[in-house]
């Protein structure tokens, strides 16, 4: 994944993306983006956890909702233990819903696909990569009427995407399913 994303972050940095400085608590998109290779991998052989069918544009987010994010987070995270595809798949980026050990991606596989159990919509449930420490990542983006929350691997915490550290660079379009949006500044 890492050569991906360094790839990926200087393609994106040549047609003029950086951090999204923002000001609401939701991401903006501005164009398409190339969409990570694994992804279009793992989408060809699962293309219901990767969809983003739906007309709903933000969930309502109600205390019922919010844990829901939290149970899903914790739950995940705790079950999931995180291993580089390095380790698990001989060194090739490959995505995939995980059962024991997974890395960032597979993770956020995973919750969506949890997430989608529990009544969410898949046009507010958004793989989105990003930058950190000099690595790609990979979380879930989820998106509400408080704002675009993040579901994260390394912490157990549900933030606006604001409150975190990582640069992002794109995610699944909201609804075009197959298609990548670049997170504009």
């Amino acid at each position: 994944m890492d050569k991906f994303v360094a790839l990926f972050a200087i393609a994106l940095i040549a047609a003029g993306c950086s951090q999204s400085t923002t000001p609401g608590p939701s991401m903006t998109t501005v164009g398409y983006a190339f969409a990570p290779p694994a992804a279009n991998t793992f989408c060809a052989r699962q293309p219901g956890l990767c969809s983003t069918a739906g007309k709903t544009a933000v969930m309502a987010l109600t205390d019922e909702r919010m844990n829901d994010l939290k149970q899903v987070n914790a739950s995940v995270n705790r079950r999931i233990t995180q291993r580089n595809d390095a380790v698990t798949a001989s060194g090739s980026d490959n995505w995939r819903l995980p059962t024991t050990v997974g890395d960032c991606e597979d993770i956020a596989i995973l919750k969506k696909s949890e997430l989608r159990k529990r009544g969410w919509p898949a046009s507010t449930l958004l793989l989105t990569v990003a930058h950190y420490r000099g690595a790609g990542h990979t979380v879930l983006t989820v998106r509400t009427d408080k704002g675009d929350l993040i579901l994260d691997n390394l912490t157990g915490s549900v933030r606006n995407w604001k409150s975190t550290p990582y640069r992002y660079f794109a995610r699944q379009s909201q609804f075009e399913t197959g298609r990548w949006s670049r997170i504009g500044a």
